[in-house]
């Protein structure tokens, strides 16, 4: 840490300047991280307690309702933390550390919903052989594969950060730290750091999307030729889900990374989608449209009722 700067820690503006909006904007975040531990740790449990659920598709669906615990947790508490205080501070070695974690587990999101996009495929078009192609020892490895690209390309993108010096102006137009509004910041060239970012994450960005994306040209070919109408929509709901958490992460990751880093509005939007609302709503998105996970909750919770008396 020795090449920074007298600067020593950074001011995060937030969502808002005024008083009174921050304190309701304080109530509506602390109920969406609420329910975010909740909603993915409910599925969490659910998963480990039900042995019908002792299968891949719900082996990543666990893996990715932990992973959505520590996603919001690496920015949430912070803002709730600055909402309620008149400084907003945080260091600078804090600021690089929240940058670093954000990339690992907004990465590994990426690759986890790949890998699901993958398990769908083998399930719907290859339904015989499912059981030879997603085995216990590949699932495993295709969950620590993901955590370890993930892991790679933040040690890439963060490790240079750290030499870099940053000027007398410290105000960050962003409720957490990450690396394109730190960026803002530096008086050295940061032209390097900038480059490498944005080809880590096209090339992260690219490949786990056109994983998703060749996996659902498969099975859109293979439902079209179901004959039966009633098969057609089984298999459909069976990856609507799924869908719709790709749509939602992606559409706002790529815009919000791709676009040039000014501070915009729109650049909180974009953040706010992919790290706090797509985190609060999977557990939902995957539970209201999967009747195995509704069986599972009801039995649960059946369970806890009886147990109580």
């Amino acid at each position: 840490m020795k090449n920074f700067s007298a600067i020593t820690e950074f001011i995060l503006l937030g969502l808002c300047a005024d008083i009174q909006v921050q304190a309701v904007l304080f109530v509506l975040f602390l109920v969406i991280y609420l329910l975010t531990l909740t909603g993915n740790l409910m599925i969490l449990l659910v998963v480990m307690a039900d042995v019908n659920l002792n299968s891949p598709m719900y082996l990543f669906l666990g893996h990715l309702s932990f992973l959505d615990v520590w996603y919001s947790t690496v920015s949430l508490p912070k803002m709730l933390e600055n909402f309620m205080s008149n400084t907003k501070t945080i260091s600078v070695e804090g600021c690089l550390a929240q940058a670093f974690f954000i990339f690992v587990t907004g990465g590994t999101e990426a690759c986890l919903l790949a890998v699901m996009a993958y398990d769908r495929y083998a399930a719907i078009c290859h339904p015989l052989l499912y059981s030879q192609m997603m085995n216990n020892q590949l699932c495993k490895n295709l969950v620590w594969g993901s955590w370890g690209f993930a892991f790679l390309n933040a040690l890439i993108n963060t490790l240079p950060a750290v030499n870099v010096d940053f000027c007398e102006y410290r105000t960050i137009p962003h409720y957490n730290c990450e690396l394109p509004s730190v960026f803002l910041l530096s008086c050295s060239n940061v032209s390097t750091n900038i480059t490498l970012m944005f080809w880590s994450f096209v090339i992260h960005a690219f490949g786990t999307f056109v994983a998703i994306l060749s996996s659902y040209v498969c099975i859109v070919s293979t439902i079209l030729s179901i004959s039966s109408t009633t098969g057609r929509s089984k298999a459909f709901s069976t990856c609507s889900s799924h869908l719709t958490t790709v749509i939602s992460y992606f559409g706002s990751a790529c815009l919000r990374y791709l676009m040039p880093a000014s501070g915009s509005p729109l650049e909180l939007i974009f953040s706010l989608q992919y790290s706090v609302i797509t985190p609060m709503l999977n557990p939902f998105i995957y539970s209201l449209k999967n009747k195995e996970v509704q069986t599972a909750v009801r039995k649960l919770f059946g369970e806890y009722c009886q147990r109580s008396k």
